[in-house]
């Protein structure tokens, strides 16, 4: 492909044509399937996976891609990079929730509530000593701040402050640990 009809399908996509998009497909699908494939393993789902989270990715941030910053296949390349980091961290938290001992006999409703159970212990590990303390004694031991502020010779008001950013810090954790797909690459990563 040369730069001029890279270029075309470049606007094409920008602009949400279909042809465009038809062609970077024919254009770009084989590649991907065989990068994948070497990166991904013999799985042939989960290359499927991550074959259809590039495209989508792509789709999603064509608005932004940049021809003048280098070409299309190092920007679609740059995505697939992602997602196949995003396949094998996926693999790693099932791994941890399988190690963490959630049962696989169990009906989908217990299994769910077992993994998330698993999620929000592994979350509350991920915190310091304090914000583990303050939502453990909150949420699972169910203390008022009053309860709270009494025991640690503190203010209720420093209670609540302390229990919103102790919420947020699981927040992030327990975000880290379920995201299976951040934000996507905008074609800001690619190489010139």
């Amino acid at each position: 492909m040369n730069e001029q009809q890279e270029w075309a399908i470049a606007q094409g996509l920008r602009a949400g044509d279909p042809e465009a998009w038809r062609t970077f497909y024919d254009t770009f699908c084989e590649r991907v399937w065989r990068t994948a494939a070497r990166r991904v393993g013999s799985n042939s789902a989960d290359v499927a996976d991550v074959v259809q989270e590039t495209f989508l990715a792509a789709a999603r941030s064509a608005g932004q891609f940049d021809p003048e910053r280098g070409p299309l296949w190092a920007w679609l390349t740059g995505i697939l990079r992602n997602q196949v980091a995003l396949q094998f961290r996926k693999k790693q938290r099932h791994e941890r929730i399988r190690e963490l001992g959630v049962p696989s006999g169990q009906d989908r409703h217990e299994r769910q509530r077992a993994e998330l159970a698993a999620l929000v212990r592994e979350a509350l590990t991920e915190l310091n000593d304090d914000y583990g303390s303050l939502l453990t004694a909150k949420y699972l031991d169910e203390e008022t701040v009053e309860e709270i502020a009494a025991s640690e010779q503190t203010t209720t008001t420093a209670v609540r402050s302390k229990l919103a950013r102790a919420r947020r810090a699981f927040r992030d954790a327990y975000d880290q640990l379920t995201t299976d797909s951040p934000v996507t690459n905008t074609g800001q990563n690619h190489d010139k």
